[in-house]
């Protein structure tokens, strides 16, 4: 299965709360990344984030449009993320959404693993071509 790996930068704009009751806060993010590495590119996404009184307790659903190359391919698609924190500890799913891939990324299926530390954003893009 190709691989693509590197690092992206990201910038999140957040809007006011719709909601705030019992602990629990519910905002929409403006979210803007630039890709380095074998995906080259930028991507766009709205993020929709749960924020509960524990800390470390979140979720987050979001769609993210990226246009670009990938291992040289020129092309763009569309990546579903969904992702819970419990108390510090995270799960995280990005996937390829079905059908998404325009250009040569036509037909493009697959996951990608993010990975956040204090130096930044890397991420791990498993995918496959029809």
């Amino acid at each position: 299965m190709p691989t693509a790996r590197g690092s992206f930068d990201v910038t999140i704009e957040p809007e006011p709360p719709y909601l705030e009751e019992g602990g629990l806060k519910l905002n929409l993010n403006r979210v803007q990344k630039q890709y380095r590495g074998d995906m080259v590119g930028s991507a766009r996404a709205h993020m929709l984030a749960a924020y509960t009184a524990t800390p470390g307790s979140a979720g987050y659903v979001a769609v993210e449009h990226f246009s670009g190359t990938v291992n040289g391919k020129r092309g763009s698609l569309a990546l579903q993320h969904s992702g819970t924190m419990g108390r510090g500890e995270a799960v995280l799913a990005v996937s390829v959404v079905p059908d998404s891939g325009g250009g040569e990324l036509a037909g493009i299926s697959g996951t990608l693993e993010i990975n956040s530390q204090d130096s930044g954003h890397t991420y791990v893009f498993e995918y496959e071509l029809a």
